[in-house]
C-alpha cells in the first residue's frame, strides 16, 4: 500500500491546466523530489496532498484511503498527518521561537504538557535549545529555517511537504541545511515530498525524482 497516490489528477486555475492527468505513487518513508521549472505545478501538487485545494479531476489517496476527488476534499487538512515548510517560512515575528513552534499544537488544542514535550523534543532535534525565547527576527536565515522545520515536526507528521525551503539562502548554508534535512528524515522516518527547481539540490535530497512540466 502506497503512502501517497495520485490517480490521473488535474488542476485548473483561471482556465489554465496547471496539472494534467498526473499519476504517481510514493511509498511510506520515501524521500521524493518534485522537480521542474517554475509554473509546472510542483507547489500545487503539495497543496493537493495537504488538502488545501481540491483536484478538478482524478483521485488522491493517502495511506490507502481516498482523501480528495474531483471538486471534493473528503479528509480535512488537519486530519491528514501533514506538516508543511513554505518558501517564505511564514514565522510570526511577534512570537518567540517556542511560541512559533507550538502554534500549530495550540491550534489543534494539544494539552499544555504535551505541547511542552513536543517542543522540547524538536528543538533538541534541530539544535535550537538556546533560542527558545528569542523572536525570529534575531535569528540568522539558517536558524529561522530550523524554526520552520521544528514547527512542522512538532505536529509529528507522517508526511513532510517542503516547498523550495532553501531558495533564499546562500549556497554554503543551503548545502549545510540539506544535510540537516537528510539527518532528520533518517532519525524521524517521515515521508518527505520536497519541491525544487535546482537539479543539484534535487539529486542530493531525493532518493527519487518526479519530473513535472
Amino acid at each position: 500500500m502506497s503512502a501517497i497516490e495520485f490517480r490521473s489528477v488535474a488542476k485548473i486555475y483561471r482556465a489554465r491546466r496547471v496539472i494534467d492527468s498526473l499519476s504517481f505513487m510514493i511509498e511510506a518513508g520515501e524521500r521524493v523530489v518534485l522537480f521542474g521549472p517554475s509554473g509546472c505545478g510542483k507547489s500545487t501538487t503539495l497543496l493537493l496532498i495537504a488538502g488545501l485545494v481540491a483536484p478538478d479531476s482524478g483521485e488522491i489517496w493517502l495511506d490507502g484511503k481516498v482523501v480528495s476527488t474531483a471538486g471534493r476534499i473528503h479528509a480535512a487538512p488537519q486530519s491528514r498527518g501533514v506538516g508543511m515548510v513554505f518558501q517564505d517560512l511564514a514565522l510570526w515575528p511577534h512570537m518567540s521561537v517556542a511560541e512559533n513552534i507550538g502554534f500549530g499544537l495550540r491550534a489543534r488544542r494539544v494539552a499544555a504538557a504535551e505541547r511542552r514535550r513536543r517542543i522540547d523534543d524538536v528543538v533538541n532535534l534541530v539544535g535550537l535549545g538556546d533560542y527558545l525565547q528569542a523572536p525570529p527576527g534575531e535569528l540568522s536565515g539558517g536558524e529561522q529555517q530550523r524554526v520552520a522545520l521544528a514547527r512542522a515536526l512538532a505536529l509529528e507528521p507522517r508526511f513532510l511537504l517542503m516547498d523550495e525551503p532553501l531558495s533564499n539562502l546562500d549556497a554554503a548554508l543551503s548545502r549545510r541545511l540539506r544535510g540537516e534535512i537528510l539527518r532528520l528524515h533518517a532519525e524521524v522516518g517521515f515521508t518527505l515530498v520536497y519541491v525544487t527547481h535546482g537539479r543539484e539540490e534535487a539529486q542530493e535530497i531525493g532518493a527519487r525524482m518526479i519530473e513535472l512540466g
